[in-house]
């Protein structure tokens, strides 16, 4: 598993996807991929990975009543909505606001909102994980985050966000695909897949520790657990998955 054959193998990798680097390289690739291609793999993949995930969800999600605030409200901000995947384990009666950095959802996320109708929605905000000045400081109860730290410009920038606009005592749940074990197969694979990868699928990176950003960052608890996810012929089996408490 030298740095050669890695360097091969994606050059290998990188010409059979050469038409796509082609079209990123003419400029067309990218607006492409975020308006039409990105969106519509997104609520398949969500399908899928939906299945494979559901039990852990529903424990992950679980506890979410717990962080209800004084006043009896339970005010969600999720960061990267995509299609609404998470909205079916919410708590009946909280209040959800939706965030994404790419508004080219909204064909799944309306199907996911009238789905479920036990939640009620408050904003859809355009905005990145690490700038979310439109929601005020300490203002949310939880914030969701599932399968978007892959593909933030900075997790640390994110993660300080969401200390920000969670109130004191609130929680941040996550679900997020991460870097393999070094010395395994899947990493060797995850290096090589890489930068094609992360040009096809809008900047999701393969070999993020996330949770060393989860470790340094500033909760005053932390509970995470290293799961597989059954994603056979993918690089993104490894998962970390839990919440920290502000």
């Amino acid at each position: 598993m030298t740095e050669a054959s890695v360097l091969f193998l994606r050059a290998c990798l990188a010409l059979l996807a050469m038409p796509i680097y082609l079209l990123s390289f003419l400029g067309i690739w990218e607006p492409f991929c975020r308006k039409i291609f990105f969106p519509y793999f997104l609520e398949k993949f969500s399908a899928v990975h939906e299945r494979k995930t559901k039990k852990q969800k529903q424990e992950l999600f679980r506890n979410l009543p717990d962080f209800t605030s004084p006043s009896g409200e339970l005010k969600l901000l999720e960061i990267g909505t995509g299609c609404g995947a998470n909205f079916q384990f919410y708590p009946p009666g909280c209040k959800v606001t939706c965030t994404d950095i790419n508004p080219n959802f909204q064909r799944g996320l309306s199907r996911s909102m009238n789905k479920n109708q036990h939640v009620h929605y408050e904003h859809f905000l355009v905005a990145a994980g690490e700038d979310l000045h439109q929601v005020p400081s300490g203002s949310v109860d939880a914030v969701i985050c599932t399968l978007v730290l892959c593909s933030v410009h900075s997790v640390n920038g994110t993660l300080k966000e969401v200390l920000r606009v969670l109130r004191p005592g609130g929680a941040f749940y996550f679900l997020e695909h991460v870097a393999a074990d070094h010395s395994s197969w899947k990493y060797f694979w995850q290096q090589i897949c890489y930068p094609t990868w992360k040009l096809v699928f809008d900047g999701c990176c393969l070999t993020r520790e996330i949770w060393k950003n989860l470790e340094q960052a500033n909760f005053s608890e932390l509970k995470l657990q290293h799961i597989s996810v059954a994603l056979p012929w993918t690089p993104i089996q490894p998962h970390i998955i839990g919440y920290a408490v502000k």
